[in-house]
């Protein structure tokens, strides 16, 4: 069964084109290994978190910001298929 992946966001710290951009880019990248991204506003000021079932992949607060989306794309690689290469995004 394929995982899904939930994108927490402040819509308070308007971070919803964030978001979207970010379920953007992992889902070109996972087409074939996701299956689907949820997005979820929060009622926590500041939040920006990028969960799978219970798992916390990224996190705002504890990563202090945010990381570049070949990062996002590593960790969540790691998490889902780690044997898959990701071309210039290793580097």
């Amino acid at each position: 069964m394929k995982k899904k992946l939930r994108i927490r966001y402040c819509p308070q710290c308007h971070w919803l084109l964030r978001a979207t951009y970010v379920a953007q880019e992992l889902l070109t990248t996972f087409e074939k290994e996701l299956g689907g991204i949820c997005l979820e506003p929060s009622d926590t000021a500041g939040e920006f978190a990028i969960l799978c079932e219970d798992d916390v992949l990224f996190d705002r607060k504890t990563n202090g910001g945010f990381e570049e989306i070949k990062i996002i794309k590593q960790l969540v690689r790691d998490y889902v298929c780690p044997e898959k290469p990701l071309g210039h995004s290793d580097k």
